[in-house]
């Protein structure tokens, strides 16, 4: 039996965003109801040190995401630091058929699944805009 492999593409940003700056955390989450509306977006995790919360459209998906959505900032920044590229503002790892976006804003992780096809450039303007 040959094993199919499988390809992932990850991408970190580090430019300089001023994420620091946006307003609160209810904006935030305005913005995330928005970007939920979008086409191709499955849905999203938002979790800062006190409180997480998850909306997904498949529910049974919940816990693959959720560690997926942890890891993938973690090794981000091991790799940023590894390779000296600076604070990591926000990574794209794209998969076969899903990609996410993962950034930072404030005290807030944020963790946003897509379907292939859909337009992360849009995403991460919604929830870094002003």
């Amino acid at each position: 039996m040959v094993k199919k492999k499988k390809t992932v593409e990850v991408a970190t940003l580090t430019e300089p965003v001023a994420l620091e700056d946006i307003a609160s955390e209810d904006n935030l989450r305005r913005n995330l109801e928005e970007v939920k509306t979008y086409d191709g977006v499955i849905g999203y995790i938002l979790r800062n040190t006190t409180s997480a919360s998850i909306d997904l459209k498949d529910p049974t998906k919940i816990i693959d995401y959720a560690i997926l959505s942890s890891e993938a900032f973690a090794t981000a920044s091991q790799l940023s630091e590894l390779f000296d590229l600076g604070n990591v503002k926000s990574i794209l790892v794209e998969g076969n058929t899903v990609k996410m976006l993962s950034l930072a804003v404030g005290d807030n992780k944020i963790g946003v699944f897509m379907e292939k096809n859909a337009d992360w450039g849009k995403v991460l303007k919604k929830l870094t805009e002003r």
